[in-house]
């Protein structure tokens, strides 16, 4: 049993060691260290959008290095307690249990390497739009809704809901979402596609098996990152009164904003802040976000790869099935990772699929 720890002690060593060249963490200490050297600056926090973007940096580069550091220091010390476990085998089962933590830290330490893209240490923009199905659907956009939001929670992202369109009967028939946080694109562009859904339906008397599909679409915030100018001549404002639940005047004054973007056609809108200026200022946002994901598609098909082709939400198009009814069974259709605790899952623990899709793309 103590040659086997001193073994998986070496291995996770080996790991690190390799992880640390792909990480480059000098570069990265020198650009914490040039960071704070500006912020001691007196006049730092005078341009509050340059300050907190540089803050987004700063906390980026941390949440690298840290767990790296962190990761060798333990491995260090459970090095040194592998020594004392020869004379004191009540240890040996405490620093298995430790090892199994550490190489779960090592895992996150190594999705780091993979999340290099241009924006993937951005906030996401989330979209969710039921498929075919009706009323079932909508459901089940609904259960995805909670799905990522109980992900984003588990990760202590910030969530806040843009835009929801109620479902006629029941659920939502679509949903956006700014999910905010550090890597947030990089871990939520793996959940780009169609979702497909098989279960007993709870609106079916007869109680039939049923088959449902939602969209889902992620793009980075891209504002403070690139310039997208967008004329005003070129947009068409509408201006309604909120949908939906009730709740601090939401919808009680006409404060939802709807912008149409008309040379592209892009739409839009904005009704969860209480003021039409923030509403505005809210799906400003989203349609720049969405206009530069547009520019991107046209100037380069390589992007296509990040980005995905669009498909019709229906059956044959899916990139992950939930099955609740006959068995029990979420799969990954395009890496075969696949759980059999579909609530664990619907409770927003999706790092496997996330992690899967990551390491095949790598």
């Amino acid at each position: 049993m103590l040659d086997e720890i001193k073994k998986r002690i070496k291995e996770l060593g080996k790991k690190l060691e390799s992880l640390k060249g792909l990480l480059d963490l000098p570069g990265k200490n020198e650009q914490i260290v040039s960071i704070q050297d500006q912020m001691s600056q007196p006049n730092f926090w005078d341009d509050n959008k340059s300050s907190n973007k540089i803050m987004r940096d700063l906390k980026a580069l941390k949440s690298v290095v840290e767990p790296f550091e962190d990761s060798v220091k333990r491995l260090s010390d459970l090095g040194e307690f592998s020594e004392f476990a020869e004379e004191d085998a009540s240890l040996v089962d405490q620093i298995q249990s430790d090892l199994d933590q550490l190489s779960v830290s090592i895992n996150q330490v190594e999705i780091q390497t993979i999340l290099g893209g241009e924006f993937d240490q951005n906030n996401a923009l989330l979209s969710i739009n039921a498929g075919a199905g009706g009323t079932e659907s909508c459901d089940w956009a609904n259960m995805l809704l909670r799905m990522y939001t109980r992900w984003a929670d588990s990760k202590k992202y910030k969530v806040e809901v843009l835009d929801i369109l109620a479902g006629e009967e029941a659920g939502i028939k679509s949903a956006t979402l700014r999910i905010s946080g550090v890597m947030a694109y990089g871990f939520l562009k793996a959940e780009k596609g169609v979702h497909r859904l098989v279960r007993i339906s709870p609106f079916d008397s007869n109680k039939r098996r049923h088959t449902s599909f939602v969209s889902i679409d992620v793009i980075p915030e891209i504002e403070g990152d690139v310039e997208i100018e967008v004329n005003s001549d070129d947009l068409r404002i509408d201006i309604f009164r909120s949908s939906g639940p009730g709740g601090q005047s939401v919808n009680t004054t006409d404060s939802a904003v709807r912008l149409t973007h008309i040379p592209t056609g892009v739409v839009v809108q904005c009704q969860n802040e209480r003021s039409q200026l923030q509403n505005k200022e809210s799906a400003m946002r989203v349609l720049k976000a969405r206009l530069y994901e547009r520019r991107r598609k046209e100037q380069d098909k390589k992007m296509a790869s990040e980005y995905g082709e669009k498909q019709k939400i229906e059956w044959g198009s899916q990139i992950r099935s939930y099955v609740f009814q006959p068995y029990c069974m979420v799969k990954d259709h395009r890496t075969n990772c696949e759980s059999g605790n579909v609530q664990k899952i619907m409770d927003g623990d999706l790092d496997m699929f996330i992690e899967a899709y990551l390491k095949k793309g790598k």
